[in-house]
């Protein structure tokens, strides 16, 4: 499910207005996308169309097939294919349950959102560290077990 449009870091680059229009969405799954740096590039430009695409699990990895990324004008050499299939990234178990539901139920996977979230910086902590915020967050779920019992 897609960030809140209130979060400053929530850019939409794409969005499939006429998918929920088509289709009952029963649920709503969220996941990365492999792209190339000019695909990259050309999504900062807002230059992007998901309405005709569509996602399917093959070979035990799901793909968004048929989602158009305009060329990156300044990528002369390095340019990529407009409508490529692109991986998508979803843990093995989500496959397993997209597949399932692709197959039997009769079901078609459709994007609804593509768009930017914020990422981060981030140091690797030292073991006492890691104990430390252990300790600070099993002390937090203790007080929210005492705080609720005695409610």
């Amino acid at each position: 499910m897609a960030k809140p449009k209130d979060n400053p870091n929530y850019k939409v680059v794409a969005e499939n207005r006429r998918a929920r229009f088509d289709y009952a969405i029963e649920e709503d799954l969220e996941c990365g996308i492999m792209l190339e740096g000019s695909e990259v590039k050309s999504l900062r430009q807002g230059s992007s169309n998901i309405a005709e695409s569509y996602a399917m699990v093959e070979d035990g990895e799901l793909w968004l097939v048929n989602a158009y990324i305009a060329p990156y004008e300044q990528a002369k050499t390095f340019q990529h294919d407009e409508r490529r299939k692109r991986k998508l990234l979803a843990s093995k178990k989500e496959l397993a349950r997209l597949w399932n539901e692709t197959q039997r139920k009769g079901m078609t996977l459709v994007p609804l959102v593509m768009y930017f979230n914020h990422s981060g910086i981030a140091k690797g902590k030292k073991n006492h560290d890691k104990r430390e915020t252990a300790a600070k967050r099993d002390w937090n779920r203790q007080k929210q077990r005492l705080l609720k019992e005695h409610s």
